[in-house]
């Protein structure tokens, strides 16, 4: 009767005959929740924990990313510019390839024309000494 009057006014026993104002089911169910709640809470701690290091180690590789791919552009660069002086060296290098074949071929023509002319003037001065 007493219990009864007790639960009327919204008061409870527990089974160590505490008086409580949750009856013990709701009370068990509550320190559940508050359990998974806590655990569940750890848990999310943890997660984020993980996804920060995570982020970290994303962005630290993405620097070094960033950092190769300027290296390989500026390799890349470099490459193309040495391509590029080593095509203007070989067209200046035509060029005066052409230049001294010119100048050889004009000195090959002035040879032989100064040949001739010393084979004229060895007939000449046989010629001539054959007439004295």
């Amino acid at each position: 009767m007493a219990e009864e009057l007790l639960k009327k006014a919204g008061l409870n026993i527990d089974e160590l005959n505490n008086l409580r104002l949750l009856e013990p089911d709701v009370q068990q169910q509550s320190s559940e929740l508050r359990d998974s709640c806590n655990e569940f809470t750890y848990k999310i701690e943890s997660f984020h924990k993980i996804v920060t290091s995570l982020i970290e180690v994303v962005d630290n590789v993405s620097k070094e990313v960033e950092k190769e791919k300027m290296k390989a552009i500026g390799s890349r660069n470099l490459l193309m510019s040495a391509t590029k002086q080593r095509e203007e060296e070989q067209i200046q290098l035509m060029a005066l390839i052409r230049e001294k074949k010119m100048q050889m071929e004009r000195l090959r023509i002035q040879h032989e024309a100064l040949l001739k002319q010393e084979r004229d003037q060895n007939d000449f001065i046989e010629q001539f000494m054959l007439q004295n």
